[in-house]
């Protein structure tokens, strides 16, 4: 019985075809160690292109240096801070519920928040910008 899987070595995707070979010819297979040769029943075909990585939604674009990002997707639980309000490197930003543990996200520089793009109860993805600090 012939299978067909595909297979992701180092970004590359293959599709091989391997036969089961379990019930015919297991007890003959590789009986010379000297000589290892690949089986016929293992045939590789020429590597796919892999798809391309979709896009991280956000309503900012791309993260600029003062913008703070989801460490890993989840849910945003609680926002600790408002626009305007200022902050130190450290300080608290927003709780990010994900697989019933809670993570906090917090300052990486010192500033004054100047946009919350995310709300309680909103998904995030990882790379998602959540604030902007100035």
């Amino acid at each position: 019985m012939e299978k067909k899987f595909r297979i992701t070595v180092e970004g590359k995707q293959y599709i091989v075809a391997v036969e089961d070979i379990t019930a015919d010819s297991a007890q003959g297979f590789y009986q010379d160690t000297a000589v290892v040769a690949t089986p016929p029943s293992v045939v590789a075909a020429a590597p796919v292109a892999a798809a391309p990585a979709p896009a991280v939604a956000s309503p900012l674009g791309a993260a600029g240096p003062g913008d703070e990002v989801a460490p890993l997707g989840g849910v945003v639980q609680t926002i600790h801070v408002s626009v305007g309000q200022a902050v130190n490197e450290g300080d608290k930003l927003v709780s990010l519920e994900a697989m019933k543990m809670v993570t906090h996200v917090v300052a990486r520089r010192g500033g004054k928040v100047i946009s919350i793009a995310v709300k309680p109860g909103d998904p995030v993805d990882a790379g998602q910008v959540l604030l902007t600090i100035g």
